[in-house]
């Protein structure tokens, strides 16, 4: 069996099936998509069609305008390669609760096979605990978000210097194209009437609009990336840790929400970086190891939320020093409306409330600043997740969680002891301006508004 793929029940194949559905949970494209690619060689082996399923509910953690128009941005394209590879497409809005909400398992009565996608954290991790004793066929899930296949690990992996050996031994072996497919037998069975429509239609949170930046779907994401080779990847190891220099290729909201891979990502910077004689090993460290330990911490932890991930000197030295003076002190509310004291941190707030995106650099300051600045530890982590699921394009995310864990120890060593923070790291705004053009990002920021 391909290490991608979880066989998740022990159903069979349906005989007198129409066809083999894969349901695009998280991956919603066409290209460099392993988990389709499986689904088409099921399907040409029973010599059936492939439907290509994406639903969109009203009812997941944080719905609201935002998520909902990027996602619905990319609907008419996928349709479009759907057709153009003879490819079934389904989509499927449900507005309310009034709408069916049984849309997946009517299809799924007429499937050989599920194939879905494997992804260790939100609302797929949910489904693929409940859906595959719920259908009456094979139900497959596989990994089509990592480079090197999640299931290559065995454990959780302590930190970047451990997991970096393991993947470099393995990375040439998948480095490489998804397998061009071609079906056996296109798609012309009719559907049911499909239901589309727009967020506005919808019952979700209309408080957080619409980024003022970014565009969803495979288009947007293809433009994103073609950018970022031929504006900055040439400045992404000098300028990349400069926020207002904009060096970095904002793809995370695309690799969040599966309209481009980090596979066909790592190819492109790399026959970009060998044509053109950059250097794009910061970037493909950050694309391929960050990102894939970031995978496999949420695959290995229970809770990938909870402050009990960071390791036992990180949490002793905050319980240590839990009773320590916090002044200011912020309420969540206070936090959410940017309404502290530095104009920096309040910033990065708002590009994140406007935008839906931080830059990374910051976003640590951020962090920290909350731990800081709230009443417990534990309460500064509730914040940091709350804020990063409602408002972040590419939130509830592997990335998302390790990277608010970071910020209280987890994948990193211990530092000099201080207030608040015991031996944890700390940031500071004298730091931030020393190392980065401070006002000239307050006046991107405000530029925005």
């Amino acid at each position: 069996m391909n290490v991608r793929v979880k066989v998740l029940n022990n159903k069979p194949f349906r005989p007198q099936a129409k066809y083999v559905l894969y349901w695009a949970q998280m991956n919603r494209r066409v290209e460099s998509n392993h988990a389709l690619a499986h689904a088409v060689e099921l399907a040409n082996r029973l010599q059936l069609p492939v439907l290509f399923y994406e639903g969109l509910m009203f009812n997941y953690p944080y719905a609201c305008d935002r998520f909902h128009s990027f996602l619905l941005e990319g609907v008419a394209d996928t349709e479009k390669r759907c057709q153009k590879h003879g490819l079934g497409y389904f989509f499927y809005l449900r507005r309310n609760a009034q709408d069916p909400n049984d849309v997946l398992y009517r299809l799924a009565a007429d499937a050989a096979a599920v194939v879905t996608d494997d992804y260790p954290v939100f609302v797929a991790t949910r489904h693929n605990q409940s859906v595959p004793g719920r259908v009456e066929v094979a139900y497959h899930a596989v990994d089509s978000s990592c480079i090197v296949p999640m299931g290559l690990f065995e454990k959780r992996e302590y930190a970047a210097y451990t997991i970096r050996p393991k993947i470099k031994r393995v990375l040439e072996q998948y480095l490489v194209p998804v397998e061009r497919w071609k079906v056996a037998v296109p798609f012309d069975l009719a559907l049911p009437e499909q239901v589309r429509g727009t967020a506005a239609d919808c019952a979700v949170d209309h408080s957080v609009a619409r980024s003022v930046t970014f565009t969803g779907g495979r288009k947007a994401a293809e433009k994103q990336l073609e950018e970022f080779l031929l504006e900055n990847l040439r400045r992404y190891a000098r300028e990349s840790n400069q926020p207002a220099g904009r060096a970095t290729s904002c793809l995370s909201p695309y690799l969040h929400f599966g309209h481009i891979s980090s596979l066909e990502v790592a190819l492109a910077v790399r026959e970009y970086a060998a044509e053109y004689k950059l250097v794009a090993d910061e970037f493909l460290e950050q694309l391929i190891v960050r990102r894939e330990l970031a995978f496999n911490f949420a695959r290995f932890s229970p809770d990938p939320k909870s402050i009990d991930n960071i390791p036992d000197w990180a949490l002793k030295t905050l319980q240590k020093h839990s009773s320590d003076v916090r002044s200011p002190l912020y309420t969540p509310e206070q936090f959410e409306q940017a309404e502290t004291h530095d104009a920096l941190w309040n910033a990065t707030q708002k590009e994140l409330l406007l935008t839906g995106k931080t830059h990374g650099y910051y976003r640590m300051y951020w962090g920290k600043k909350i731990i800081e600045w709230s009443r417990t530890a534990e309460e500064a982590l509730a914040t940091m997740i709350y804020l990063q699921d409602k408002y972040a394009l590419d939130g509830r995310d592997p990335n998302t969680y390790t990277n608010v864990l970071w910020c209280f120890g987890l994948h990193d060593r211990p530092w000099a002891e201080r207030a608040i923070f015991g031996m944890v790291r700390y940031m500071s705004f004298d730091g931030m301006k020393r190392k980065t053009d401070v006002p000239a990002y307050i006046r991107q920021i405000e530029e925005l508004r």
